[in-house]
């Protein structure tokens, strides 16, 4: 049952991401500008990853690569929380509320357990 809990609760997480196509513009902030293409291209394309992740943790019989699938993806857009507190911290226009930046600098040590509990899932999950 624990397993079921978490992937549930990882999917409720992934299930937020639907903001990524409703106001674009706070992800676009986190897409390094080093990377290839528009920031809105990896916006969009995270979204969709995230909402895959979602549907495959939502269903038994993919909940092990779905958590897979997960850790792998958070991973990736782990950078992109780095990048976002650097700017937020080191940046002056815009100018930052202290609650922005405490909010940017805390996501990175909160992807952790996210990680954690995905490759969890992918252990434990029926294959």
């Amino acid at each position: 049952i624990r397993g079921v809990e978490r992937s549930r609760g990882l999917g409720d997480v992934y299930k937020r991401q639907v903001m990524h196509f409703v106001r674009p513009a706070t992800f676009d902030a986190l897409v390094p500008e080093q990377l290839p293409g528009r920031q809105r291209t990896w916006t969009y394309g995270s979204g969709v990853c995230e909402l895959v992740a979602a549907a495959l943790l939502s269903n038994r019989r993919t909940r092990s690569f779905g958590g897979l699938f997960s850790a792998a993806l958070l991973l990736g857009v782990w950078p992109g929380n780095i990048y976002m507190a650097r700017n937020y911290l080191t940046q002056q226009n815009p100018p930052r509320s202290p609650l922005a930046k405490t909010v940017a600098v805390a996501r990175v040590p909160l992807q952790i357990p996210l990680i954690r509990g995905a490759w969890k899932i992918y252990r434990e999950s029926p294959q």
